[in-house]
């Protein structure tokens, strides 16, 4: 089994090295409809396996010096006190078992529907954000709006892994769509790194992290990412995305219906 996991791993180190996107919209589903593991526990040791794997990016973005960092702490001021927060709720909620594999299961088809939307529409909210009417307000509120986005991942990354990049990515779009595109990413890698990391010690608090499933995922990824960082410049975007969208709708649209039944 433990193999199984670094084939997975593999496989979403792949998907990552192509598209920038992808790590925990992929690999949170994988262990829960692949390999049966319960939904806090995928959640949980995914998001360690994010902050591992990101500290990296985060460092060679702060070298080259593409991390703005008053975005960075902007969204950190809201999402950490938010994943703080829900890891409270997810705590008090821990009772019932079943209700809350399905809470979480169900969050997370709603984040990678939301996701995959992200995907396809990211230049066109770009362009909806620079519109006269709605760039005044955001100009505005620019500080209260980051922290208020900040939030919302805060609390979507802590109960399903999903939201720190796409979502992140795209919502700094929205919100700075005059900044340079490595600027972005090198902010939202930034950013996701203490993020993911309180949130997965939470969760290892909780209970809900699988040390050996965590190592077997990292032994698989590494070499995934490198290999499919190295093939991304022969494949281009225009595929790889609404390719990733069509997974992320599809598999989304299964978790959520946890939310119904």
């Amino acid at each position: 089994m433990e193999f199984g996991y670094s084939i997975a791993g593999f496989f979403v180190g792949a998907i990552v090295g192509l598209t920038g996107v992808g790590g925990g919209s992929l690999m949170t589903p994988l262990l829960v409809l692949l390999f049966g593991i319960h939904p806090a526990v995928a959640v949980g040791t995914d998001l360690l396996y994010a902050a591992l794997t990101k500290a990296g990016g985060a460092l060679v973005h702060g070298r080259n010096q593409t991390v703005d960092w008053r975005i960075v702490t902007g969204l950190g001021a809201g999402s950490v006190p938010a994943a703080a927060l829900t890891l409270w709720w997810l705590s008090t909620h821990s009772r019932s078992a079943y209700g809350s594999a399905s809470v979480i299961s169900g969050t997370l088809g709603i984040a990678l529907v939301m996701t995959a939307c992200a995907l396809l529409f990211r230049k066109r909210l770009q362009a909806v954000a620079e519109r006269p009417g709605i760039r005044g307000w955001r100009e505005r509120n620019l500080r209260a709006l980051t922290m208020g986005t900040g939030a919302i991942l805060g609390a979507l990354v802590t109960i399903s892994s999903v939201g720190a990049g796409a979502l992140g990515t795209a919502a700094l779009v929205f919100l700075y769509p005059r900044l340079s595109a490595v600027r972005i990413v090198g902010s939202d890698i930034a950013h996701a790194v203490p993020l993911t990391l309180v949130a997965g010690l939470g969760h290892w608090w909780l209970g809900n992290v699988d040390w050996a499933l965590l190592g077997a995922l990292l032994i698989g990824s590494l070499p995934g990412i490198a290999i499919g960082s190295q093939v991304a410049a022969r494949l281009p975007e225009r595929f790889l995305r609404p390719l990733l969208a069509t997974m992320l709708f599809g598999v989304g649209g299964k978790l959520s219906l946890n939310l119904l039944g």
